[in-house]
């Protein structure tokens, strides 16, 4: 809409972005970093089925452990270096994974007889939404899944007529 509104000359032309952000509380944020090891796999899922029960999001314990794993699995596999995962608890469950490839992966629809590649096709079967953000030093993988439905924020229950 901004470019329909444009007139004149391009160098007269100024547009404001406003945007908007929150700051999280540490009690939202959970971190770890991890050396590249497969053995830490395990531990990292552990940590993150702590944190979810300590949230009271047990209820998506078993769908970020195998998010955790993947995500987790293919940065020691493919990325040098220490490993990053971080659990957000805002308006939706946020993990994220960073490495120190620049390399970004790419959604694979495997054959069957492909032994591997259906990672990133779970995690897209999983999650609301997936991507990746690049860093100065890397790249972060991100999935966000939807937060179950508290009792109070269900919508009021109303008889058939």
């Amino acid at each position: 809409m901004i470019y329909a509104q444009l007139s004149g000359r391009a160098a007269e032309n100024v547009v404001l972005l406003l945007a908007r952000t929150s700051v999280l509380r540490d009690d939202q944020v959970a971190s770890w970093t991890f050396p590249s090891d497969p053995a830490i796999v395990a531990t990292a899922r552990t940590l993150a089925d702590r944190q979810l029960t300590s949230w009271g999001l047990s209820d998506l314990t078993f769908t970020t452990e195998l998010i955790v794993s993947e995500l987790v699995t293919n940065a020691i596999r493919y990325a040098p270096g220490t490993i990053q995962l971080r659990l957000i608890r805002d308006r939706t469950l946020i993990c994220e994974v960073t490495d120190a490839s620049s390399a970004a992966p790419h959604l694979r629809h495997p054959r069957t007889t492909d032994e591997g590649g259906r990672g990133l096709l779970l995690i897209a079967q999983l999650t609301q939404r997936w991507g990746t953000r690049h860093t100065g030093r890397g790249k972060t993988i991100w999935t966000e899944q939807p937060l179950p439905a508290h009792p109070g924020d269900a919508a009021p229950v109303t008889p058939d007529n």
